[in-house]
């Protein structure tokens, strides 16, 4: 995962987890302001910068490698979607993995979506609460989900958030993406039908896709070049950092 856990992460799990509740692009679009509550909070472009190069985003403080005791926990976002949120471990073959939430529905102001939030645990820990488990399953190809035991997941609940990635029910395009988020201080595309929007202010990738779900991820703005590194490698590179086809968006 390396690099691209956030990435891989949320594709897996979408496809695991049920459907959405639906929610249409008339919400996401500029043009019909009637529908739209301006007062409305914790929407997905509404990202607070915060001392130290960290963020608040949908409700939730994300703070950089060394900053995270300003963090918010899982705790924190169960508290703010409730039971809806699934804590798993999720791991690739060769890696101890990645201790992920799983949110459907998750809210964001008024849009609908999926989010998927990655928590910092140390390795160790992590490898020891994957031989607790009490169950574990493949999820796509390899990859497996860890269920933890409910002491495990006690301690997981205390973890500080470092990502969180958010698919949302509506679809977007160019246009409604410029409006919402602001023009992008980058736009790379990957392939012929995904394009990133790249704000790192915002720390935010937005990964518009022509044939498929969009996809936003968000990290700190300090840790902003964990997103940007492996979208602008020359391939051969990408794939010595683990970045492959089966990871992306």
């Amino acid at each position: 995962m390396k690099k691209v856990w956030i990435i891989s992460g949320l594709v897996l799990a979408s496809l695991a987890v049920g459907t959405l509740i639906v929610m249409g692009h008339d919400l996401l679009s500029p043009h019909d302001a009637t529908q739209v509550n301006t007062k409305a909070a914790g929407l997905p472009w509404q990202v607070e910068s915060l001392p130290g190069g960290a963020s608040k985003v949908m409700g939730l403080t994300l703070a950089p490698a060394g900053a995270t005791h300003v963090a918010s926990t899982l705790a924190d976002a169960q508290q703010q979607w409730g039971q809806a949120m699934q804590i798993a471990i999720i791991a690739a073959p060769g890696e101890d993995g990645l201790l992920e939430a799983f949110v459907d529905p998750a809210s964001a102001g008024f849009i609908t979506g999926k989010a998927v939030l990655t928590a910092q645990l140390a390795s160790a820990e992590i490898r020891a609460m994957r031989e607790r488990a009490i169950k574990s399953e493949f999820m796509e190809s390899t990859t497996r989900k860890y269920t933890l035991a409910p002491a495990d997941l006690q301690t997981a609940l205390k973890a500080p958030i470092t990502a969180l990635s958010f698919i949302p029910q509506a679809n977007l395009d160019a246009d409604t993406v410029v409006a919402r988020f602001g023009t992008p201080a980058e736009r790379v595309r990957s392939n012929g039908h995904l394009e990133h929007f790249l704000y790192p202010a915002k720390g935010l990738d937005l990964a518009l896709d022509s044939e498929g779900k969009e996809l936003l991820q968000y990290v700190a703005p300090a840790a902003f070049d964990q997103l940007r590194q492996p979208l602008v490698k020359p391939p051969q590179q990408a794939a010595a950092s683990g970045l492959t086809s089966a990871s992306q968006p």
